[in-house]
């Protein structure tokens, strides 16, 4: 039976099994690895899925955008260990579709060169499915890029050509090696490390010189990002001798050379190094995005997330209280208390007009970032960025019979309330605090992609915390990893102690700001 044959009646059996409904599917391409690199189209139809089913080479960072409630199936296929053959894959898309599901089919690359796509959506086709696709950054072009190879120059190459490397098993592998000698351009091979052998051999047997210049490029825009540049007489035994693995693309041309002066991504701080952060997701983004620009791989794995107590009766007289001027000083502790109190104040009726007058206290420089959103500006912040110092600086500064409201986490610092006490003592002053708890922090746990299952495929050079309770959940969430073989990069000596407790290796940093957190990167990784 021919396969365009086989292919027809694969699909008249898929339409005698389902029935459709009113679910979609998108043919969703992730790029190479790098996040940066996934499409803003992309990420926008991932966060709105359903069900996603994904390949191996999706990168760690991207699955960990996979919203929490999604289904997620993995599908990958490598060389000699597929998790679903091609037919189960189609059928799989079909049946979630019909249960009315918004689906992502989320593939590395781009899904229509070498991916398989074409093959997806004829079978939802043939069954009524609506689909869309959303094109990726294929590795032909971004890999080469990140290794300083323009795949095409006017001066030596005029054109790109993009082959499929990948072989059946025990058979060679079949290209017109003269046609592409013949073209004179570059030539990129995908799929093709085991085929390594075959195309040298086939290219030097068509007539290519032995000394046109190739490389073989591992994981490209990864941490882990080698190539190999050699001429093509050499690549073979280069290749073996560099232990290079898969995923990896072949380069071979006069482009090739140029890798040695247009290298860039290695040249950055942080290049190679893999960091977990695991901050709550609406406070991830700075610090990811300062750390990806310092050439560091960043894996967002949020551990914790805040949510807001509800108005109960007794927060609710404690606004009213607050708005006739029942307070005179009014203290956060964190950005999210900030966030939260103003959500809870227009909840309850009140602007931050009720605010005037009001001594305003912060704990460290982001809660005070935060006040500025809202207009206002802090009279009040410790030089060191905790909850002891910030208690000392109360003490200290507040008159005498001032009123003080703590709007923060249910689980607040203790620290804070005993230093302030300790140093009115100390003054002979007296404060009256209400401590006012207005959200909660609870474990997130991400089903996806625990950090086991990262340390599996890669290795993490270090975890970024930025409180105990990050560390507390951390542990919760990833019970089977060894936190003594864990670096912690912690933000300041209280989330240092907790880690310091399970056993893990602490770096903490100078001062509590992302500015901080970065400084600490270079000290333990660069400056060594």
């Amino acid at each position: 039976m021919r396969r365009s044959e086989a292919r027809e009646k694969a699909l008249q059996s898929l339409k005698t099994k389902h029935t459709p409904k009113k679910g979609k599917v998108w043919l969703v391409g992730a790029g190479p690895s790098d996040p940066g690199l996934f499409t803003l189209k992309g990420k926008t139809v991932l966060s709105q899925a359903q069900v996603v089913v994904y390949d191996a080479l999706v990168g760690a960072g991207i699955l960990a955008m996979i919203p929490e409630a999604a289904e997620t199936i993995y599908a990958g296929k490598r060389a000699g260990d597929h998790a679903m053959t091609q037919e189960q894959i189609n059928e799989l898309l079909v049946k979630k579709a019909c249960e009315g599901k918004r689906v992502v089919r989320l593939k590395g690359g781009d899904p229509f060169l070498f991916g398989r796509g074409g093959e997806e959506l004829f079978a939802l086709r043939a069954n009524g499915i609506e689909y869309e696709v959303v094109p990726g950054v294929t590795s032909a072009l971004a890999v080469p890029a990140y290794n300083g190879i323009p795949v095409t120059d006017r001066s030596c190459a005029s054109s790109v050509h993009i082959i499929t490397g990948h072989k059946r098993a025990d058979k060679p592998l079949k290209l017109p090696y003269e046609a592409y000698v013949k073209a004179q351009g570059t030539l990129v091979f995908l799929m093709g490390l085991s085929a390594l052998p075959d195309i040298v051999r086939g290219l030097l047997m068509a007539g290519m010189d032995a000394k046109t210049p190739s490389a073989v490029l591992e994981r490209g825009t990864t941490a882990a990002q080698r190539r190999v540049c050699v001429p093509l007489g050499e690549l073979e035994a280069a290749v073996s001798a560099a232990h290079m693995g898969t995923p990896s693309i072949i380069v071979v041309g006069a482009v090739a050379a140029m890798s040695d002066q247009l290298a860039w991504y290695e040249k950055r701080p942080l290049f190679g190094r893999r960091f977990v952060l695991t901050r709550p997701k609406e406070r991830m983004e700075e610090l990811a995005g300062r750390l990806r620009a310092r050439g560091a791989e960043v894996i967002e794995l949020p551990v914790i997330e805040t949510k807001p107590l509800p108005v109960l009766e007794h927060l609710q007289k404690t606004i009213e209280r607050l708005a006739e001027k029942d307070y005179d000083c009014l203290v956060f502790t964190s950005p999210a208390g900030v966030h939260t109190f103003f959500g809870i104040l227009c909840d309850c009726g009140y602007d931050v007009r009720v605010l005037n007058g009001m001594t305003l206290a912060v704990i460290g420089s982001g809660t005070a970032s935060a006040l500025r959103e809202y207009g206002l500006l802090a009279d009040l912040m410790p030089e060191v960025y905790d909850g002891a110092s910030l208690g000392t600086l109360l003490g200290e500064k507040l008159p005498d019979g001032s009123r003080v409201l703590i709007a923060r986490s249910a689980i607040g610092n203790p620290d804070l309330i005993s230093c302030m006490e300790k140093r009115t003592s100390e003054l002979e002053k007296s404060l009256t605090v209400t401590d006012l708890p207005i959200y909660e922090t609870v474990t997130k746990t991400n089903r996806l992609l625990p950090l086991e299952m990262i340390l599996e495929r890669e290795e993490t050079d270090g975890v970024f915390f930025t409180s105990a309770s990050t560390v507390q959940a951390f542990l919760q969430i990833n019970p089977k990893v060894n936190p003594t073989k864990l670096t912690a990069l912690c933000i300041g000596e209280m989330t240092a102690r907790a880690a310091r407790e399970a056993g893990m290796n602490v770096h903490v940093a100078e001062e509590a700001t992302v500015d901080g957190l970065l400084g600490l990167a270079e000290k333990v990784y660069v400056n060594q």
